[in-house]
């Protein structure tokens, strides 16, 4: 677990892991620079159990910090948490189970409840649950589905170090990259039980950098389907994603870029994060350049609903002089 200004969640989080019906664990949490009071809310899990494993230290982010415990963790078998997620009492008992049986699996997650700020049972329209197998799994990679849920995630160890851990170029998005590289080297799956509560709440950093992690899923996809053609993957030793405009440069042929703000556009428009951001700008660009025009008046509506007034206004502007030229 890697924790970053979590005090919020963070007792939850902790107790959920610690009340686990699978004991035999050491349990790394890493304080990455956090200002508020997380630090000494690890401290006294740590003083409270000694499977707590504290690293108190300055902020590197996200990245850095799954890397180093990942390379420090003593157990041939990891399970990702987040600070802000609550696990079932037998979560780990079951996917550790299910990596016994099955040793050509390397990763297995499983199927999440989704609640709110309060732990209020959410329903999320249009989501579906992740695939299964890896066979299922390796479908929906094709067609841009769900994978793996991060912090529902249990993997081996030796299998993440071979593929170099976490790449540092696809912040906000770095499981997706993760689960895109290991499906050509092991197999990968979910259970089909609700063993992790998933909070949803606008705060959270998936909704507070929506447009940066659609950028970096689209990129990914496009780094898999070229090693699937058996081409370099020119992202692998990048600390930084380039900016849209520069990627048909970095994958050496013409479209890429197009292809990349086209499809965040597209995605970004239910997000009302990055639509109050930046990913309104990356839309209306989109938009000039000509781009597919399909559901953008909804988009306008969906603006006014965001309380963007100002924005609606201006991309029903663009729509109707771009409609015009």
């Amino acid at each position: 677990m890697s924790v970053y200004n979590g005090e919020r969640y963070l007792a939850s989080a902790i107790e959920s892991v610690l009340a686990q019906d699978f004991t035999d664990f050491e349990f790394l949490i890493v304080d990455d620079g956090s200002t508020d009071a997380s630090p000494r809310i690890v401290q006294h899990y740590a003083e409270m159990d000694s499977r707590v494993r504290p690293i108190l230290r300055e902020n590197r982010g996200l990245i850095a910090s799954l890397n180093e415990m990942v390379k420090i963790a003593k157990a041939p078998v990891i399970a990702r948490m987040d600070a802000d997620d609550i696990c079932r009492p037998n979560r780990f008992s079951r996917q550790i189970a299910f990596l016994e049986q099955h040793p050509d699996y390397g990763v297995v997650g499983c199927w999440s409840e989704d609640i709110g700020e309060e732990g209020e049972p959410l329903i999320c329209h249009g989501m579906d649950d992740h695939p299964l197998t890896h066979e299922e799994l390796l479908r929906a990679i094709e067609i841009g589905g769900q994978l793996i849920c991060h912090p529902a995630a249990v993997f081996r160890r030796d299998i993440i170090l071979s593929v170099g851990g976490y790449h540092a170029a696809f912040r906000h998005c770095e499981d997706l990259d993760l689960w895109l590289r290991l499906a050509g080297v092991t197999k990968l799956g979910n259970i089909p039980e609700r063993l992790l509560r998933y909070r949803r709440y606008p705060a959270q950093v998936s909704s507070r950098h929506a447009t940066e992690q659609q950028i970096g899923s689209v990129v990914a996809r496009i780094a898999w389907e070229e090693r699937q053609a058996g081409r370099p993957d020119p992202t692998a030793t990048l600390d930084r994603l380039p900016p849209i405009a520069d990627l048909d440069a970095l994958f050496g042929r013409p479209g890429v870029s197009r292809r990349v703000r086209e499809q965040v556009a597209l995605g970004v428009r239910y997000s009302a994060s990055a639509m109050r951001g930046n990913g309104f700008d990356l839309l209306v660009s989109h938009l000039r350049d000509g781009g597919r025009r399909d559901g953008m008046w909804r988009t306008v509506l969906r603006l006014l609903r965001f309380g963007e007034p100002v924005r609606a206004l201006r991309l029903a502007s663009t729509l109707a002089t771009s409609h015009a030229a």
